[in-house]
Order: C-alpha cells, then sequence, then structure tokens
C-alpha cells in the first residue's frame, strides 16, 4: 500500500475516533455517532458487567509488558500528537498505532489491539491508559454482514459515511484498562487524562 495514502487513511481514522461517544449497553446493532457528546452510561447486568471485566482483563494481559512506549513491539508508533477535547470532555491521549493491524482486511483480535494508548507526564514521561480497536466497516461487513464487531459482549462504535473527515465507514472502541474512567471503560474521552504534559515531540 501507498505510504502517503496510508498515513492519510490512519490520519482519518484517529480523527474520526474523536466523534464517537460511550456506549455501555448491547443494543441491537452497532451505535451509530456523528458528534462529540458524551452520553451518560446506563447500567450493566451483572453479566454485562462480567463481560466487560473480562475484555478489561484481557487488555492489561496482553500490554502489561508496555507500560512504557519504549516497550512496545514493533510495527507501533506515535501518530497525531496528544488529542484532548474540550474542557469537560478531557483528553484520549497519545495513540501509538499499528497500521499493519488497522488495515490487515478486517481481523480483529482482543490479544492485539490496533492502538496502544498513553498520558504524557511531566519530565516527558509516557504512561499506558489503555487500548484502542479499529476495522474498516467494509472489512467487517463483507465477512459478517449481519454481526458488527464485539469484543466479550462489548459492541463497537459505527461511524457512517459520509462524515466530516471524508473517511469510509468504520468501526471503533477504546478500553480504558490502565486509568479508571469516570465516564465507563469503554467511553471515549477521559476527563482523568491531560495533554498537557505534551511538549510536542514525544
Amino acid at each position: 500500500m501507498n505510504t502517503r495514502r496510508l498515513t492519510k487513511q490512519i490520519a482519518a481514522v484517529l480523527a474520526a475516533c474523536l466523534v464517537a461517544v460511550s456506549l455501555w449497553s448491547l443494543p441491537a446493532r452497532a451505535q451509530q455517532d456523528h458528534d462529540h457528546g458524551q452520553m451518560p452510561a446506563a447500567p450493566l447486568t451483572a453479566e454485562q458487567q462480567k463481560r466487560a471485566n473480562q475484555l478489561i482483563s484481557t487488555v492489561r494481559d496482553n500490554t502489561f509488558l508496555f507500560q512504557t512506549p519504549a516497550n512496545l513491539p514493533q510495527g507501533y508508533g506515535l501518530l497525531f500528537g496528544c488529542v484532548s477535547g474540550d474542557s469537560n470532555e478531557g483528553a484520549m491521549g497519545l495513540h501509538y498505532i499499528n497500521t499493519d493491524l488497522v488495515f490487515d482486511g478486517g481481523a480483529l483480535n482482543p490479544n492485539t489491539p490496533e492502538m496502544i494508548l498513553y498520558e504524557p507526564l511531566p519530565g516527558g514521561k509516557q504512561k499506558i491508559t489503555g487500548a484502542d480497536y479499529a476495522v474498516m466497516q467494509a472489512d467487517w461487513d463483507a465477512k459478517s454482514p449481519k454481526n458488527p464487531p464485539q469484543l466479550f459482549g462489548q459492541l463497537f462504535h459505527l461511524i457512517t459515511f459520509p462524515n466530516r473527515f471524508g473517511l469510509d465507514a468504520f468501526y471503533t472502541l477504546h478500553v480504558w484498562a490502565w486509568k479508571e474512567n469516570p465516564n465507563g471503560p469503554f467511553a471515549n474521552w477521559n476527563p482523568t487524562v491531560s495533554c498537557e504534559n505534551f511538549n510536542g515531540h514525544d
């Protein structure tokens, strides 16, 4: 794949993540998101909570060696600086993205997130906060047209086309496995995360 085209697509994917909102319950189909709002989390049943905890544990088990970006495996790299929302939303932080996993034809593996999330700390340090899964809708639906992606029962958000980023539709899911999120572990924005320590060169 052309490197310039790949970088442009990845930039659009990450930018489009900014429009996704929190999803707790298990609706009949993927949630469709169109703005930057934060929906209140609906109460989980005992079974939903159990499966949510399993997903969080899976992310932790597969990323515990990546407490700092220096320990990331080959293929992950920082793109797009530190993603921050308004004063009420907080931030997503730093996204270290494996472009091969994003554009792998629709594969989705809970053990290998497409993105690893970090928060910039004082002194140029960074600390892991979670992971972000992403898959293009066309790739996924070509194999599972009646079954939108989910991990341990947690449905992905669907960002539809057309959208303000000019990107084909895609599914996305954030998992805050290493830093508590008051809005819930699957909300895209975390009000406890800040980009104030990002120096633009991390």
